[in-house]
């Protein structure tokens, strides 16, 4: 699908639960919405429409060679008006919340509020390479069940935590073996992009960056860079949780959420 600029988009693939308001969710880097299904099943009972999306190259949306965040600005608004949301809220974990940053400052019109869960707009190096490695070497004519696949992965990811998140995205394919449902050349070809700082732009509307206190993603120095591109912005640690804050902190998270959705 080409949007009148030329670009190419990608029709994303969600799951839609609840009436009400939407609430538009964005995975991180080898997730998928399935991830979220616990939260977006909560806050559809509160009375939001809720919207998992799976990015593309990841889920059940589309693979393609390219992944940047023009690109995924563009797949989330060309999603917005299949859907014909006018604007919404905009939830954004890690890469998602990279995506959720650059489509605020860019589409400011089609988003009521903004949050972005421990992720900054400051560039970060490459650091995935090693588990890039680690999924590339599973052996996957070897993998019977997904316990197989969890005992190649354990010799090199020695956290059982992020060996069940990659496991997530495996399933079963037509033909009676395993793969990822994430595009793993594409991304490991293309991984610089997710990087990448926002260094333009400017949101003024209600925002929430969530940080988990024991990843360092978000630090003090960060602040400062966060405030000018984002006025309105609370700034709010979660301290037993790291990265995944929203899985390792789920109950405080959750009710993070809810009292920022409340004040909209």
């Amino acid at each position: 699908m080409l949007e009148p600029n030329g670009m190419e988009v990608t029709p994303l693939f969600s799951k839609i639960y609840g009436e009400g308001a939407p609430l538009i969710i964005l995975h991180g880097l080898f997730g998928m919405g399935d991830n979220w299904v616990t939260h977006a099943k909560h806050w559809a009972s509160l009375g939001w429409q809720v919207h998992a999306v799976d990015a593309r190259n990841h889920g059940r949306s589309p693979h393609m060679a390219e992944h940047n965040y023009d690109l995924m600005a563009a797949d989330l608004e060309a999603y917005l008006d299949q859907h014909n949301i006018e604007n919404a809220v905009l939830l954004g974990h890690s890469m998602g919340g990279k995506t959720a940053m650059h489509f605020a400052v860019s589409r400011p019109a089609r988003i009521r509020a903004l949050i972005v869960v421990d992720i900054a707009p400051k560039a970060y190096p490459v650091h995935h390479q090693g588990y890039i490695d680690a999924m590339k070497s599973i052996d996957f004519s070897a993998v019977e069940k997904r316990s197989d696949a969890e005992a190649q992965l354990s010799h090199t990811v020695t956290n059982a935590g992020i060996r069940q998140f990659f496991l997530k995205s495996m399933y079963r394919t037509d033909k009676n073996s395993f793969a990822f449902r994430f595009n793993l050349d594409a991304l490991e070809s293309q991984i610089a992009f997710v990087g990448e700082p926002l260094e333009f732009g400017y949101y003024d509307q209600p925002t929430l960056f969530v940080a988990g206190g024991m990843s360092g993603y978000i630090e003090p120095a960060d602040h400062g860079h966060i405030y000018d591109l984002f006025p309105q912005a609370e700034i709010k640690t979660i301290a037993n949780a790291g990265h995944w804050v929203h899985a390792e902190a789920r109950k405080a998270f959750s009710e993070m959420i809810e009292a920022f959705l409340g004040e909209l």
